[in-house]
């Protein structure tokens, strides 16, 4: 009797062979399988009350597979936003929350959509090690507060009584203090190094487009050192009574001496 011998198998059928029983090695076990929409839920909330953010995303990527349509499975998404959010992926948080937005439009949980939008946006500006090298959002990149502001200003307008909206209101203002004290802080950086002329324009430019702000007694001591130094006294006098009126108190000259000071705000 001729004994069955690997080598008398085709080659490519050994390959085939080998790749199939690889696979099957390979399929993980979907521990949901017979599972209720609700179980999953409890089980995606349990991972995500105990920190384990990506286990809980992977429940409620099931959950929003398995209950399509549903109350739950719109809660799974939202809630899936949010753990996205906790582990840093704000990219992808961000897309989960305009998908929803955007199939959801009268949701009830449309206004914590839109909250988390802005606070995803907020916390990206203040950066992870903010807090050791005292670098505020006024000195980074201002694209995301200006999306975070919009978002929070869609949700006090459109949901004024949210519970959420006393919170947003008060990071918009912190936000529009941040956009001015970014312009204050490109016009400090030209005065310093004697570009006196693109100082007096971002300074100008926080004044017009954010009155009423901290930020506007800086960028008057600016317009009046950096008019003092290219000798358009007329204009210096005019901006030294602007200050002077607004801000009684205000010393230009320890202000135009570009030290940065301590942050103005502790909201939280």
């Amino acid at each position: 009797m001729r004994s069955f011998r690997l080598s008398t198998v085709p080659a490519g059928l050994v390959l085939a062979i080998g790749l199939l029983l690889s696979g099957c090695a390979n399929t993980a076990k979907d521990v949901t399988a017979g599972w209720t929409p609700e179980k999953i839920y409890a089980e995606a909330r349990d991972e995500a009350n105990s920190g384990a953010w990506d286990k809980a995303i992977g429940f409620y990527e099931k959950l929003e597979g398995r209950a399509a349509g549903t109350v739950l499975a719109q809660q799974a998404q939202i809630d899936k936003a949010f753990a996205q959010y906790k582990t840093g992926d704000k990219i992808q948080a961000i897309a989960t929350l305009d998908r929803f937005i955007r199939l959801h439009p009268s949701s009830p949980a449309l206004d914590y959509a839109l909250y988390l939008k802005g606070l995803v946006n907020f916390n990206d500006n203040l950066g992870l090690f903010s807090f050791l090298t005292q670098q505020d959002l006024s000195e980074r990149d201002q694209m995301a507060a200006k999306a975070s502001y919009e978002s929070f200003k869609e949700l006090t307008a459109r949901f004024p009584d949210s519970k959420y909206s006393p919170e947003a209101r008060q990071r918009m203002m912190y936000i529009v203090n941040s956009l001015a004290s970014y312009e204050v802080h490109v016009a400090r950086y030209y005065a310093s190094r004697g570009a006196h002329v693109a100082a007096v324009n971002r300074a100008q430019q926080a004044i017009s487009e954010y009155p009423g702000v901290p930020a506007v007694e800086e960028a008057l001591a600016i317009l009046v050192s950096s008019y003092d130094a290219l000798g358009m006294n007329t204009l210096r006098d005019d901006a030294q009574r602007v200050l002077a009126k607004n801000f009684p108190k205000s010393d230009p000259q320890k202000l135009g001496g570009f030290k940065k000071a301590a942050p103005w705000w502790r909201l939280w």
